[in-house]
């Protein structure tokens, strides 16, 4: 089959300079994927928290004590795609549910779904581009009332849902209906709305009278004397820079105001004042630091007059916030934070009550960042081998920008992990690094932990330090393992994957592993990565055809016998890291290096006459796939230039056919990558493989691993030209 017509090759435009090729790659990569920063919203823990597999428990048995009998309760939110998708979702049932998304049913529950509230229903949902109203409809039975709804694909897609109505615009969460008896057509037969409708939607996003009238930081956090609590604006000044603006204020308690860290007045008590500030032209960082000394505690602070040239806008983009003012408390004394210190938007501060963050003026709202970009800053094991090869690439061509770009994703997740581990707790699953924060397989951890510590060549990184120990001890000491040490996979995120032993899990582990053995001077992680791999040669080697099964199964006792073209690409790249990092006299490394050439010799018998292996390695008829493709050309550069091979001209032939056959038929001239297979399951039967795993588009499974194979073709043809 033709991925495109050949005259859109990158072949076409670069030939044969492999430089060109991995330029254009990697520009087109980093352009589709810009470094955007986190989003910050507003959420209202009042709404619905959520447990690890970023689903929202719904349970209106809780939040109504008086539900009746046939009453029914409404949830409204939105979400935003940037293309029309079908996406999963996942819902568990504790009544009657229907849902609606853009006021068409898409899902109903059924008796037997009623009667188990502990299982996880699936369906799918064509999502239009832009924003997709949901509309939850739960009925009150005498078996209880909601259920547990949102994404189905947890660890790829934890979807963030954004209260539907305009006035709670850009806030994450839900809002839900008071107990009713309108029937859901009724509710969609209007404009659903949150003031003057048929219903009165929760949670209620203001105060009562008598909070309004006790001061901000008495209804955020209580009037304990002794107590500090700190307020964070900017004033935008467009003005003459030093031009002074009068400012008045009010506050019960002391009170302390900084501007740009200076300090400008002070009181111990309560009082009004008035005060000259000379603003820079920009933004400048307005902080007010207060602490409780009588019943009433709060302030206020504006501009004597309005000034056109100055105006107060909040410290950082919030979504969802109306107001300008952030606040951050309460502290012991001792314990409050420098007026430097709150500019750190991944702290957690130490309120001596487990933790704080940021929240607006508005009842149990808090602020939490999100990841919402494709995939910049995401943190998955696909995107470890894509991230590592254009570092790697980026040293290759004297490319920092490059280097930058990997470091600076990487950096973007690891200084938020001592956060997304709080923030999960506070809400039942975090905002950001989803699978750095609630790690249970490898799959969480070592592809892109590995890649993390060969960022860290390039210069320390915030939070990577503690996140690579992390990652280190749950690989030791909690992923599970069989009796003799290999590792294996006791869970899994449907049934028939649990007691299973994959041959992708050997690149989920041996490159971090014998990364950290050198990062942390520890030779039992080198040794163990050794053991691995031979490990898993006794489970699923086919000494006959020297390739691998996919899968051994322990529910029946056998390897699949299935030789999964990526599967056994990860075998052969992990076994060529490992090869190029292990000691010349490690007790292992001649059992390794015999096994690296059985496996050479099985997969060489295999290529295809366009350069390419096939997405089944046996089956000429199944199409032709790139990410193994390009860890076989990888392996076998990497055994040219170590001299592992015995026989190497065979393979240098292979490289360059494999090489240019990617060129010719994987990628096109805009650095597109075309036939790398989708994430897999796995079967028995190598029509699954065949028929069910099709190709995708810059699929991050295959755009690493391509730009790694250049690399090393660059290297063989400077070695061969010496």
């Amino acid at each position: 089959m033709a991925y495109f017509d050949p005259n859109e090759s990158v072949f076409k435009k670069c030939n044969h300079n492999v430089e060109g090729v991995l330029q254009t790659i990697a520009q087109r990569y980093m352009g589709a994927n810009p470094a955007h920063p986190f989003v910050y919203r507003l959420f209202c823990k009042d709404s619905f928290t959520r447990i690890h597999d970023y689903r929202y428990v719904m349970d209106f048995q809780d939040k109504f004590e008086d539900l009746r009998i046939g009453e029914f309760v409404y949830a409204w939110a939105k979400l935003w795609s940037d293309q029309q998708v079908e996406l999963n979702f996942g819902i568990s049932c504790y009544s009657p549910i229907h849902i609606y998304v853009n006021g068409t049913r898409v899902f109903a529950s059924n008796i037997s779904d009623e009667m188990a509230p502990e299982r996880k229903n699936g369906f799918r949902a064509q999502m239009n581009k832009g924003w997709n109203e949901f509309v939850l409809q739960f009925e009150k039975t005498a078996n209880g009332c909601g259920g547990v709804f949102g994404t189905g694909s947890y660890k790829n897609f934890p979807l963030h849902f954004i209260c539907g109505a305009p006035e709670r615009d850009g806030q994450e969460g839900w809002m839900y209906s008071e107990p009713t008896r309108l029937d859901v057509q009724q509710l969609l037969a209007e404009v659903l709305r949150e003031t003057e409708g048929p219903v009165r939607w929760l949670p209620n996003p203001s105060w009562s009278e008598e909070a309004q009238q006790g001061g901000v930081f008495k209804r955020l956090f209580s009037a304990e004397s002794g107590r500090t609590a700190i307020a964070w604006t900017k004033a935008r000044s467009v003005g003459l820079a030093g031009q002074p603006s009068r400012w008045l204020g009010k506050h019960e308690g002391s009170l302390t105001l900084y501007v740009n860290g200076k300090e400008v007045y002070s009181a111990q008590d309560s009082g009004e004042f008035q005060v000259d500030i000379p603003l820079a032209f920009g933004d400048n960082e307005i902080v007010v630091r207060s602490t409780c000394t009588r019943s009433e505690w709060g302030f206020s602070l504006q501009p004597v007059e309005v000034d056109h040239a100055v105006s107060l806008i909040p410290p950082f983009p919030v979504e969802g916030l109306r107001d300008h003012w952030l606040y951050l408390g309460s502290f012991e004394e001792g314990s409050v934070p420098e007026p430097e210190e709150i500019q750190l938007l991944n702290q957690v501060h130490d309120d001596g009550r487990g933790g704080t963050y940021w929240r607006c003026d508005m009842p149990n709202a808090w602020v939490r960042p999100y990841l919402e970009n494709t995939l910049f800053a995401k943190w998955n094991y696909p995107l470890g081998v894509t991230l590592y090869g254009l570092m790697q690439t980026g040293a290759a061509l004297r490319r920092q920008d490059y280097i930058d770009y990997v470091r600076r994703h990487v950096e973007q997740s690891t200084s938020f992990d001592e956060y997304s581990l709080w923030d999960g707790k506070q809400y039942g699953a975090a905002g950001v690094n989803n699978q750095l924060a609630f790690i249970d397989s490898l799959d969480d951890c070592g592809s892109f932990g590995a890649t993390m510590l060969a960022a860290l060549e390039y210069g320390k990184m915030e939070g990577a330090e503690k996140v690579a120990a992390r990652i280190a001890d749950y690989i030791t000491r909690v992923q599970d393992r069989l009796p003799n040490g290999a590792l294996y996979r006791v869970r899994g995120s449907v049934d028939f994957m649990k007691d299973t032993l994959w041959c992708d899990d050997l690149y989920m582990s041996v490159p971090f592993l014998y990364r950290y053995s050198a990062y942390s001077k520890d030779a039992s992680y080198m040794d163990d990565a050794a053991k691995q791999i031979l490990l898993y040669k006794d489970y699923l080697y086919m000494p006959n055809q020297q390739i691998m099964s996919h899968i051994y199964d322990f529910k029946t006792d056998r390897p699949t016998l299935i030789p999964w073209g990526r599967g056994n690409g990860w075998v052969l790249f992990s076994l060529a890291e490992l090869l190029g990092a292990l000691p010349e006299k490690h007790e292992k490394r001649e059992a390794l290096l015999a096994f690296y050439r059985q496996l050479c010799d099985g997969y060489l018998r295999l290529q295809g006459v366009n350069g390419l292996w096939h997405q089944v390695l046996t089956d000429s008829a199944s199409y032709e796939e790139t990410s193994c493709t390009s860890m076989f050309v990888y392996a076998f550069a990497k055994g040219i230039q170590n001299s592992w091979l015995l026989e190497p001209e065979a393979y240098v032939q292979a490289v360059m056919k494999g090489w240019e056959g990617l060129t010719k038929i994987s990628i096109d001239k805009l650095g597109n990558i075309y036939g790398v297979c989708r994430g897999s399951g796995y079967s028995f039967s190598g029509r699954y493989y065949k028929d069910e795993l099709p190709w995708l588009l810059n699929d991050t499974h295959g755009i690493g691993i391509v730009m790694l194979a250049g690399v090393e073709v660059m290297n063989v043809q400077q070695r061969m030209r010496r």
